[in-house]
């Protein structure tokens, strides 16, 4: 599902977010109830596993419905092509304003 013009970070924020979230929560949880922030190891295993499949779960989900979204909008525009006219290119003198330089 992955495209190859994804960047390193968009492809997983979510998982390693969602994983710093779960364990974030544990050493919270720790520190309220007086314990060492690190212990019950197992259960920062536990939280980095679950986050990360969690948030593996929204990336795959995101991806889903933007791709069902992409979908609707192509097809909207093979319908009703006289709504989208092909747009010739612009020069660089339409599309940047006259520079004033103020002194």
């Amino acid at each position: 599902m992955s495209s190859g013009s994804e960047s390193v970070f968009a492809r997983y924020f979510y998982p390693v977010a969602f994983a710093g979230v779960g364990v974030a929560t544990v050493v919270i949880t720790n520190i309220v109830s007086r314990r060492p922030a690190i212990s019950g190891i197992q259960k920062h295993i536990i939280s980095l596993g679950t986050g990360a499949v969690l948030g593996e779960m929204f990336y795959n989900r995101q991806k889903r419905i933007t791709a069902e979204r992409d979908a609707v909008i192509r097809h909207y525009i093979q319908l009703h092509p006289e709504d989208f006219p092909e747009l010739e290119p612009k020069k660089y003198k339409e599309i940047f304003e006259p520079w004033l330089p103020i002194r």
